[in-house]
């Protein structure tokens, strides 16, 4: 077993006690990345990341100093490529770095690689992304799909590649791949973590998220990238936090919620039966856990109000690919005809039908019917949360319906008829909740996970009790045993 396949935690020991270096890791990492047969990477950082890993001689007690890791594509990193997986910023070398890159750095981490997602991150599958599908690292069959739009920062740890990676989360970009890949996907409070240098899809959705391997290294991780920026107007101006601190004091005073309409509509027998077993373990713990109910007709409205929301803000803050500001310089003889070469050769079907749709219900003859509806929704949805949340600390919840999905069953179009399950976790975006998926168990060789969302800025008490569930389950540490491995693990 290499470094690479142990926790943030493991890792840093071996540095600090000289075991291994940071440039024997990054260049185990730079190996495994070369032989990815999974289609994470978008640009593999070997010149950038072995200068920073020579740099590294004496070890600190920062938990990230030496350690590679990789970022999702639509991260701002200076100098380096960064194509958020679309032919319209094929060539863009931004001039700065986003500010969680930038902390990162200065703790003392190496990237590595910048991962493939579904374009601009609009997808759920990681199939839409100009370099094409990225697969599920349990299955070298190339059968399932790892999800989107995270996918290749989830695909690369689950690998081994690296023992955390850096993602965003609009609905459940970060969430639900985890599951499929049995890592730890976190998605904080909205503002916690400042989104300055994170390419926008949908600002009032969007969080800057991650995968780990361990419910304390994904605290770290918070503890690190958390603070306000004042960069950044959005993020929050509370007090730091260590979220380690108390992790393993177990709280079984805290009340959980099992919704029971969405529960209903897990359809693997197993999946529900490993369910029930942690169910029945946190009550002999003392933990009380209900199954409860919910309106069905906000359950069914979260769907069709994200799509319009998303879609509405993601064509307002991608008016900039143009082909003038940003983007591929067509010819012709008025800026519109340029602007629309650009466009219809920059984007693929998905990302077009995307704009039509935000075009179309921001069209002032279809805001009220549209936007405002929508908007009215949202509250609606966040206000039932936050009533069920004065109640309960958490909300629990398997992550899906199934293990992973094939890719003869993905699918990126608008769906009429849906599963309530398939797109509930778009409530934590909604409201801004912290929200974790880790873990549960596996299904035909195939991980899946759960799902745990609290009440805004009580990411401690939830990272708490994930590390209580975490216990149970014994599912830490997770790398996929069949994944391909580089020459330093030979």
């Amino acid at each position: 077993m290499s470094y690479l396949d142990l926790t943030l935690q493991e890792i840093h020991i071996a540095l600090v006690n000289k075991e291994v270096t940071p440039l024997q890791l990054v260049k185990a990492a730079i190996s495994r990345a070369k032989s990815d047969k999974n289609n994470c990477f978008e640009y593999i950082c070997e010149k950038e990341a072995i200068e920073k890993a020579t740099s590294l001689v004496e070890p600190t007690n920062n938990l990230f100093w030496g350690i590679p890791y990789v970022a999702k594509d639509n991260f701002s990193t200076k100098n380096i490529p960064t194509t958020a997986s679309s032919d319209i910023l094929n060539g863009y070398i931004p001039l700065f770095d986003a500010t969680v890159i930038k902390k990162l750095d200065e703790a003392g981490a190496i990237l590595i690689g910048k991962t493939t997602l579904d374009e601009l991150a609009m997808g759920g599958t990681g199939t839409s992304g100009h370099k094409g599908i990225t697969y599920n690292p349990y299955d070298l069959n190339k059968k399932h799909l790892t999800g989107g739009s995270s996918c290749g920062s989830a695909s690369a740890v689950a690998a081994g590649i690296v023992p955390f990676s850096l993602g965003s989360d609009t609905g459940d970009s970060v969430r639900k791949p985890a599951s499929n890949v049995g890592l730890v996907g976190y998605k904080p409070t909205w503002g916690l973590i400042s989104r300055y240098g994170l390419f926008p899809f949908a600002p009032s959705l969007d969080h800057v998220g991650y995968f780990t391997r361990s419910v304390y290294d994904s605290a770290a991780l918070l503890t690190l990238l958390s603070g306000h920026d004042d960069n950044d107007m959005t993020s929050s101006l509370k007090e730091k936090v260590d979220y380690c601190n108390d992790i393993n004091v177990e709280n079984a005073n805290f009340k959980i919620a099992v919704i029971n309409p969405i529960f209903k509509e897990v359809e693997n027998v197993l999946i529900r039966h490993s369910f029930g077993i942690l169910v029945e373990k946190l009550q002999k713990k003392g933990f009380k856990v209900d199954y409860v109910d919910f309106d069905i007709n906000l359950l069914k409205a979260i769907y069709p109000t994200y799509i319009i929301l998303s879609c509405a803000e993601a064509t307002s803050n991608n008016a900039n690919l143009d082909g003038i500001k940003f983007g591929p310089r067509y010819e012709g003889n008025t800026y519109q005809e340029v602007m629309v070469k650009a466009r219809t050769n920059g984007f693929s079907e998905l990302i077009k039908r995307r704009f039509v749709i935000g075009s179309y219900a921001l069209m002032k003859d279809n805001q009220k019917e549209l936007f405002l509806r929508a908007k009215k929704a949202r509250r609606l949805i966040v206000d039932a949360f936050n009533k069920l949340f004065e109640t309960y600390d958490f909300i629990m919840l398997p992550a899906s319906k199934n293990t992973a999905p094939t890719i003869e069953n993905a699918s990126e179009a608008i769906r009429k008829k849906y599963d309530i399950i398939d797109d509930y976790l778009a409530y934590g975006n909604f409201g801004g909740y912290p929200s974790i998926t880790m873990p549960l168990s596996m299904s035909n060789n195939l991980p899946y996970g759960i799902n745990i969302s609290s009440k805004p800025f009580n990411d401690k008490n939830l990272f708490n009790f994930a590390n209580s569930i975490e216990k149970i389950t014994g599912l830490r540490n997770l790398v996929a045993p069949l994944a391909e491995k580089g020459e330093e693990d030979e």
